[in-house]
């Protein structure tokens, strides 16, 4: 290979930084594999920013008798509440019933096996309520007198993969961004893969590593056809979800499901304190995944359903942002988009270096997809070095070690005294500011203001904020090289901040790099 001298050696190449890629990658480092991982855009930069933004089971997944995905996301909930209570937290929904939904009888019981088909120590069950009274009926329109009440949770899906590859860096593994696999092929008689990536100043890193995991997202078949040229038997079901987002439609701080008479679920959802979320979509999509946008029958579409809903009507005018994404997921027959599994398969080619490609998945079963995967992959190589078991189950995610390295139930339920703790800490900064410092970075906020005693110390507001302190810790720490990194996947500022900042921003980060 060209510039051999070059080359970098690694046990595991994982190609994709989203949820899957990322978690793959921490898990391998942690059992000791050297790894590299590289993502041709940003961190979860497409599917898994595009999220709906839930650690949950699955519901409606129960009507198409996918018990089992219900149970290990079920599962899953608790254990990653657990490992990151500051970008997670439990979230009740409320559930309208409809007289043109199925019987009450029959949603109860639904919900009697969702609160049963695994064990729960954070979450509290479901039960009746009645909306007349229930301060979730408010905003509701009369005629929504009955509903139901179950348990869930929320996550900032952006930070989440962040967190997974901070993780893998810390334990080892090269985490490069903006590099793209342009192409893999075994040689040394098949024992290893030598591939060429490319990052985007044009410079080659060439890659010799004993297997390849191809976490490609909506790109794992065409990454397997054009860059490792290797023929597959599984195809990919390209699912668009689409969401808005409006001016806060209710002042609690439960979620709404609602159902549309087609059948298809949207969640209404309380977002960065001022807002509401809507969403999702799910239509088949044939189009560029790197090109996915909202279209105009979508947004109507989504507002149709909340006004369905809501005393308070919104129109397309009264959305502030929204974001498209395109679900990768496994083509399995169904009539519908909705329907489509939501679980994850592998492809497993040992036919010399090992190549495990990566099909369909949710964000709730990440660390049991990267478990799984790692375990296959542990059991082929020939690696002496691999000290290390399962371990993702019982380690907190960066900034989640509230009480220790183990995840704990009281990392959940006692987060609130963490962030009045560190709100008396660092009092010298606004207690609004410090609560979204503990809920993005949990004890990592020690890191950001170690050596700052007062608000000069940040440096300059670079928006209401915003100071440069930040922006530095998150292009030092976090790979954030542009504006859109931090105002829109590391954080959600994009929704707060004037119009004109993201392009401020990227001229002082430009500025800020080259006097560094």
């Amino acid at each position: 290979m060209e510039n051999s001298q070059h080359t970098l050696e690694c046990d595991l190449l994982v190609v994709g930084g989203g949820i899957n890629g990322a978690g793959i990658a921490r898990d391998a480092a942690g059992r000791g594999l050297s790894v590299i991982l590289c993502e041709k855009d940003d961190l979860a930069a497409h599917t898994s920013s595009a999220s709906t933004k839930l650690i949950h089971g699955g519901l409606r997944y129960l009507e198409h008798y996918e018990f089992n995905l219900v149970r290990k996301a079920l599962i899953e909930r608790e254990v990653l509440l657990r490992s990151a209570p500051h970008i997670m937290w439990p979230l009740r929904f409320v559930m309208p019933h409809d007289k043109g939904q199925r019987p009450g009888w029959m949603i109860r019981a639904g919900l009697f096996l969702y609160d049963r088909l695994a064990r729960r120590e954070l979450l509290p069950g479901s039960q009746g309520v009645d909306l007349r009274t229930h301060p979730a009926g408010a905003p509701l329109k009369p005629e929504f007198t009955r509903g139901f009440v179950y348990s869930d949770g929320w996550v900032d899906d952006a930070r989440l993969v962040v967190l997974n590859a901070i993780d893998a860096a810390e334990r080892g593994a090269r985490v490069f961004t903006r590099t793209a696999c342009e192409s893999a092929s075994r040689e040394d008689r098949g024992q290893h893969w030598n591939a060429r990536l490319r990052a985007a100043g044009g410079a080659a890193i060439h890659v010799k590593a004993r297997s390849l995991v191809n976490a490609a997202g909506p790109w794992t078949a065409h990454f397997l056809q054009s860059a490792a040229q290797r023929p597959s038997a599984k195809s990919l079901r390209l699912i668009k979800g689409s969401h808005i987002v409006v001016r806060r439609l209710f002042d609690h701080p439960y979620a709404y499901i609602f159902q549309h008479p087609d059948s298809r679920i949207v969640f209404t959802i309380p977002y960065e304190q001022d807002f509401t979320l809507v969403g999702t979509t799910d239509i088949d999509y044939q189009g560029d995944a790197g090109k996915v946008a909202i279209d105009r029958q979508e947004i109507g579409y989504l507002c149709e359903l909340a006004n369905r809903y809501f005393r308070k009507s919104i129109t397309p005018d009264d959305v502030v942002w929204s974001y498209s994404g395109v679900r990768p997921l496994v083509e399995d027959e169904a009539a519908s988009a909705s329907a489509v599994t939501r679980d994850y398969r592998f492809e497993f080619d040992t036919d010399g270096a090992p190549l495990l490609s990566v099909f369909g998945g949710k964000i709730t079963t990440f660390r049991k997809l990267a478990e799984e995967a790692v375990d296959l992959l542990a059991a082929r190589l020939p690696v002496p070095q691999v000290r290390n078991g399962a371990w993702t189950e019982r380690a907190c995610l960066p900034g989640g070690d509230l009480f220790g390295a183990v995840p704990s139930n009281r990392s959940v339920s006692e987060f609130g005294g963490f962030v009045q703790d560190m709100q008396r800490k660092y009092a010298w900064l606004p207690p609004s500011l410090v609560m979204r410092y503990a809920r993005a970075y949990g004890t990592r906020i020690h890191a950001l203001l170690e050596g700052r005693t007062r608000i000069a110390d940040m440096g300059e507001e670079l928006a209401p904020g915003l100071f440069a302190a930040e922006v530095i810790y998150l292009m030092q720490i976090e790979w954030a090289t542009t504006a859109g990194d931090i105002l829109w996947r590391r954080s959600k500022l994009g929704l707060h901040v004037p119009a004109g900042t993201e392009a401020r921003l990227d001229v002082w980060m430009q500025a800020s790099r080259a006097a560094a």
